[in-house]
């Protein structure tokens, strides 16, 4: 038996299956696909949805224990009215409430196009202490022609009803004054209940336009 033969034989049971040392970059080529149980940790694009005059954008079905991670692709979402916030709530009763409790922290950086004015703070008035109101994750977008703001919002294992739910955003917007303004909120949903819905909405007015994505990671 020759040492790749024996190698090989080595590493597979009596019953015929492939033990994971056998698995190797060096040990196999040419693969096209996989059985669906094997994981690639690839994202899945669950739904999307495109707002047109829109009051809010919710996901109500999709969000559930077959991923541990969600991600929410918010692109170029454009208010009908000047200077409102983008924010978001969560739900554990398929969209009835948007009423968790959810505790914060927020902070963002800044720079405007004339190259005159640059910084990074902390958000007092953005972050929430155990409050079940709407988190603010984009403050004040412009709602010029050109003017919009793009994000994404990070949900982990939303099914899970022993620990609070985290979740971490990063979003960047272009303001009435002529700013780039990136800002990060993070915090946890305080509730061992599953998370099974999302909605997101401008504080005040619509959403004139805008696509979120919902992705499931594997």
């Amino acid at each position: 038996m020759g040492s790749i033969t024996r190698s090989f034989a080595n590493n597979i049971t009596t019953s015929g299956v492939l033990l994971p040392a056998s698995l190797t970059n060096n040990s196999i080529a040419n693969v096209t696909a996989y059985n669906a149980s094997v994981a690639t940790g690839s994202m899945v694009l669950i739904s999307s949805q495109t707002a047109s005059a829109s009051a809010s954008i919710s996901f109500t079905t999709g969000i559930n224990s077959t991923y541990k991670e969600y991600q929410f692709y918010l692109i170029n979402c454009h208010p009908a009215t000047l200077n409102t916030a983008l924010s978001f709530n969560l739900s554990t009763d398929g969209g009835s409430n948007y009423n968790v409790t959810k505790t914060t922290t927020a902070f963002f950086s800044y720079h405007n196009e004339a190259g005159t004015d640059a910084g990074l703070q902390y958000e007092n008035a953005n972050d929430l202490a155990q409050s079940t109101a709407f988190q603010i994750f984009n403050e004040v977008t412009g709602n010029a022609n050109d003017d919009s703001s793009s994000g994404i919002l990070t949900l982990f294992n939303p099914a899970s009803t022993t620990y609070v739910k985290h979740f971490i955003t990063v979003n960047d917007k272009c303001n009435a004054d002529q700013y780039n303004v990136t800002q990060y909120t993070a915090g946890y949903a305080n509730t061992t209940s599953a998370i099974n819905a999302i909605q997101f909405k401008f504080v005040s007015g619509n959403f004139d336009d805008g696509t979120i994505l919902m992705y499931g990671i594997k």
